[in-house]
């Protein structure tokens, strides 16, 4: 099996620690940011869990460092090649840009049909053996994903096979993405009083609200109904205590509590509600402000995963598209997720999660008045969705079974 070695990774002094690092099967991941973070985001976790968990030898190629920057800070925005934990960071700088080296690996991803450089697919086609060319897909809990997982597709000029890879909510797909430890760093989060105070004070400058109160984490993108919500948390008996992440949501949330802005460690509230800005935070971070939370609004894909993962109820808020498309894909995540929640509660589910991705006025106490239901099937949906298999171990035992 063919591998190649990076200049830019760190060498062990010992000459056979060195020849073990030159048989790792060597992986390039193309990535082009097009929503902010959802593109990198999910990038940059299969690429740290191929390194991690897999022995890979990733390079990570990607055309925004200002946004990745966000995610990890020790990405240097000024800096052509870096690296970073391990993985070997390049800037693509241009769609024609191939790397300042030329070099093909045993792996190359195409992240959410990016397009390769011509040059670089060129050099594919000149290897003495052709890497394995996966196109990794968006996520979709839609039925025809899994009829389509795994299809090659053959290049129209080189002699070139590109295969198609569908993460996915059901049997037959890609899976999504689940690190090894996840599910044992939040068991430890939540069995440790010590950790959530440490968490609270560090997010909040204060100390965990009373147990009656309920903590909602909103990460989202602009949406008419958030004003609606709001009001109904303000005036609603119970106290709500909601943490904002600094975003695109955060300017409506300003204007509700007639503020200029609403930036990271700022307070407000209002009624029933109180408010908390909280600073953006790289992503090993996030899963913390999940786990603190009684129920997560996310959106776009990655937040989608890890709340699945919180096992916590929660709002999805998918990435719009013309023609209302999205909500299609809508639909088939809800099929998938809420099809064992008696008939009460699914109808409450899907009302409120159409609400909130059509800007029509959500009803909260509608959809919260079957939180017990929503937290059961919260845990039992994690566990049905990892027997579908890790995204990352999905890729990386299908890669082996095609360079043997």
């Amino acid at each position: 099996m063919p591998t190649h070695s990076r200049s830019s990774h760190p060498r062990p002094d010992s000459a056979r620690a060195a020849a073990a690092a030159e048989d790792r099967i060597a992986c390039d991941l193309f990535c082009a940011v097009v929503d902010n973070f959802g593109d990198i985001g999910v990038c940059w976790r299969l690429a740290r869990q191929l390194a991690a968990e897999h022995g890979w030898q990733v390079r990570l190629i990607v055309d925004d460092l200002h946004s990745f920057q966000r995610l990890c800070r020790a990405i240097d925005v000024n800096l052509a090649r870096q690296t970073v934990e391990g993985i070997a960071i390049e800037h693509w700088r241009e769609p024609a840009h191939a790397g300042d080296t030329l070099e093909v690996a045993d792996i190359v991803i195409e992240a959410f049909a990016c397009e390769l450089p011509p040059a670089y697919i060129a050099a594919m086609a000149r290897r003495e053996r052709a890497p394995v060319w996966i196109n990794l897909e968006y996520l979709s809990g839609e039925d025809w994903v899994a009829d389509f997982h795994l299809r090659p597709s053959p290049h129209p000029r080189y002699p070139l096979l590109k295969t198609f890879f569908f993460p996915g909510l059901g049997k037959g797909t890609g899976g999504v993405l689940k690190e090894r430890g996840l599910d044992a760093a939040r068991h430890a989060f939540e069995a440790s009083p010590q950790a959530r105070d440490a968490w609270w004070r560090h997010a909040t400058g204060g100390p965990p609200p009373d147990s009656g109160a309920t903590v909602v984490s909103l990460f989202a993108y602009e949406n008419p109904a958030v004003d609606a919500l709001l009001e109904q948390w303000r005036d609603q008996a119970e106290q709500t205590i909601l943490l904002v992440p600094e975003g695109r949501i955060s300017r409506a949330v300003a204007r509700f509590f007639g503020l200029p802005s609403f930036a990271a460690g700022a307070r407000a509230e209002r009624g029933s509600l109180r408010a908390h800005a909280l600073a953006f935070t790289e992503q090993p971070a996030y899963d913390a402000l999940l786990w603190a939370s009684h129920v997560n609004f996310v959106r776009g894909e990655d937040s989608f995963v890890r709340a699945q993962w919180a096992q916590r109820p929660f709002v999805w808020q998918i990435y719009p598209q013309a023609d209302n498309v999205h909500l299609q894909k809508l639909d088939a995540a809800l099929a998938h997720y809420a099809v064992k929640l008696p008939a009460a509660e699914r109808a409450a589910m899907e009302r409120f999660w159409h609400a909130w991705n059509g800007g029509r006025q959500p009803d909260w106490s509608d959809y919260w008045r079957h939180r017990a239901a929503f937290q059961a099937r919260a845990a039992a949906w994690a566990e049905e969705l990892i027997l579908v298999g890790d995204l990352a171990g999905n890729l990386a035992k299908f890669s082996k079974t095609q360079l043997k």
